[in-house]
């Protein structure tokens, strides 16, 4: 339910806020007074294009801020709203920035989005029915979620989807193995020698670093044989002066001195472990030097174990060091390939009882669609006699889906058909309905399938070419609607308007230099004049407050009254 609306140099409104309740809430005023722009607002803030002409003049942008109560939000917007990770618990804001060069930004609880996205949100959140472009009710989709809200299908509905999701799961595996299937026989030779190829290479964990390590070394063995010995003349071997000889020498200059100054006996453990410390690099780099002479052909062998390594990671154009995981990867993938026969026919049977299971169930949704349509369609033509379109008629045409492949809503292509005249051929609703004929279509489906989760719903025109007593009807229709959720409503007639909750007067202000469109919400003597301008015109007289006065009481009466039974089909249903 939309609570606020606030709107900023938009078209001639400067600025407009209103908090806006649930029940009916209607819009008039004098012709031309913008009583539109309201409905042209919440368009844009559900989506709609939009230019730099919606700027009014002088403004730099026009801004449209909305707050929705989600306490009572539909289920489908719940759902929405979770998968675009939009966090809200009660509130939704909704907020729609329109610069002067035409440039447009979008917002939800303060999140910048994608006008598109912010049109999926608006096709859920508010229900626009006139001559605007969010006319859901010439939506295919859209009539046949009204169908099947109007049958209380959702259980059923919702077993379909399943049934087609697991059908379909199945049926992608299927043609995946199917695909494999195809040249299993050249594959199957393929991987097998490459799998026996890479198992015979035998390349161990860790031992391809090891090898680099070990061929860097045999590589620059003469390299490190002359600078290990060379270190180890200096430390221990040289007979002009070794590092041991000297600091032997040190050692023993250092005890003749401690036993003349006992704090020089400190320094001697120092000197004794320098001492110790080289003999054993000595005896380490001699040892090393051993072992580089030994087994000179070990070059040879690394070199030609690298190399074979090389060549089979350039075979499979990877990495020598992922040859161990491409050995894994292809195993698994020689597994799964030399199983594919008896899992393809396992899947083949088990996508032939997920589609029989598919069809069963949406055969059953088709059955229950037929005769939730016979009812819908004797309701909303019993509605469109009192409605302006006596003679008129209204069916629900269902039809096999032009392609046999399952879909995920059923097998049912569903079609409103209507002709507003009697001896007319029934058409599609898009086609043959003006735009006050949809409106009030509209208005008669809404009510026939009123359980339906509410959204705000907008009707602008709903009265266009009415009067008298449908004009009433209907108000009362509109009135009926509101009870069960939020309506707004643009009218010009008085039979309408008296027959709201809430009532907002629009008017254009002029200075002569500038124009202005103001709102305001109606007292209840406010209300009188209001209703008495609709019905007299210009000159209010005593006789038009008075006749003013009786539709409110009537009106008013009337929700007093016991709510007429609903038809057979309705009591059924419910």
């Amino acid at each position: 339910m939309l609570t606020h609306l606030q709107i900023r140099d938009f078209a001639i409104v400067d600025a407009v806020e209103l908090e806006l309740r649930p029940g009916l809430t209607v819009l008039t005023g004098e012709t031309g007074a913008g009583k539109s722009i309201v409905v042209d607002a919440l368009q844009l803030l559900a989506g709609g294009r939009a230019g730099a002409e919606v700027v009014r003049a002088g403004a730099e942008r026009a801004e449209i801020s909305g707050t929705f109560d989600l306490m009572r939000a539909p289920r489908e917007l719940r759902r929405w709203l979770d998968e675009q990770s939009i966090s809200a618990d009660t509130e939704l804001s909704i907020r729609r920035v329109i610069a002067v060069d035409g440039r447009s930004r979008a917002y939800l609880n303060g999140q910048v989005v994608p006008v598109q996205l912010l049109r999926e949100l608006g096709n859920i959140l508010i229900d626009i029915h006139g001559q605007h472009e969010f006319q859901s009710l010439t939506r295919s989709s859209a009539q046949r979620e009204l169908l099947d809200d109007f049958g209380r299908h959702d259980s059923l509905v919702g077993q379909v989807e399943i049934a087609y999701r697991v059908w379909l799961g199945l049926l992608n595996r299927m043609l995946e193995l199917e695909g494999k299937a195809r040249d299993r026989d050249a594959r199957l030779d393929l991987l097998r020698y490459q799998v026996r190829e890479l198992e015979a290479l035998q390349l161990a964990e860790g031992e391809l670093a090891s090898l680099n390590e070990e061929h860097s070394r045999l590589a620059n063995r003469n390299r490190l044989a002359e600078g290990a010995q060379a270190a180890l003349q200096s430390l221990y071997e040289s007979e002009e002066g070794s590092a041991h000889a000297a600091v032997s020498r040190a050692l023993q200059a250092l005890r003749a001195l401690a036993a003349v100054d006992a704090k020089l006996g400190e320094v001697l453990p120092l000197v004794d472990e320098a001492a110790i410390q080289i003999r054993e690099a000595a005896h380490q780099l001699q040892h090393y030097l051993e072992k580089l002479d030994i087994d000179t052909a070990r070059q040879d062998q690394v070199e030609r174990r690298l190399a074979a390594i090389e060549e089979l990671a350039r075979k499979h154009r990877v990495n020598p060091e992922e040859l161990p995981q491409r050995t894994a990867q292809l195993k698994a993938e020689l597994a799964e390939l030399e199983r594919a026969e008896s899992d393809l026919t396992q899947l083949r049977k088990e996508q032939t009882t997920a589609l029989e299971e598919y069809r069963t169930l949406a055969q059953q949704l088709s059955a229950c669609r037929a005769t939730a349509g016979r009812a819908l369609s004797k309701e909303i033509t019993a509605r469109m006699q009192t409605l302006g379109m006596a003679g008129g008629r209204f069916q629900v045409e269902i039809a096999p889906l032009a392609s046999a492949e399952p879909a995920p809503h059923g097998i049912d292509q569903i079609e409103f058909r209507v002709t507003a005249n009697p001896g007319q051929p029934l058409r599609p609703l898009a086609k043959v309905a003006s735009g006050g004929e949809l409106s009030r279509l509209s208005l008669a489906v809404q009510v026939s399938c009123a359980a339906r989760e509410t959204r705000c719903m907008v009707f602008d025109e709903v009265d266009s070419g009415i009067g008298g007593a449908v004009a009433e009807i209907v108000g009362r229709e509109l009135r009926s609607l509101a009870e069960r959720g939020q309506v707004l409503c643009v009218t010009h007639l008085p039979q309408v308007a008296s027959q709201a909750h809430h009532h907002l007067r629009v008017a254009k202000l002029t200075d002569g230099k500038t124009t202005r469109t103001s709102l305001t919400e109606l007292t209840a003597d406010d209300r009188v004049e209001e209703l008495a301008r609709m019905l007299g015109g210009v000159e209010i007289t005593v006789k038009a407050r008075e006749h003013a006065r009786e539709m409110l009481k009537v009106a008013a009466a009337a929700v007093a009254e016991p709510a007429a039974p609903r038809s057979k089909s309705s009591q059924r249903r419910s």
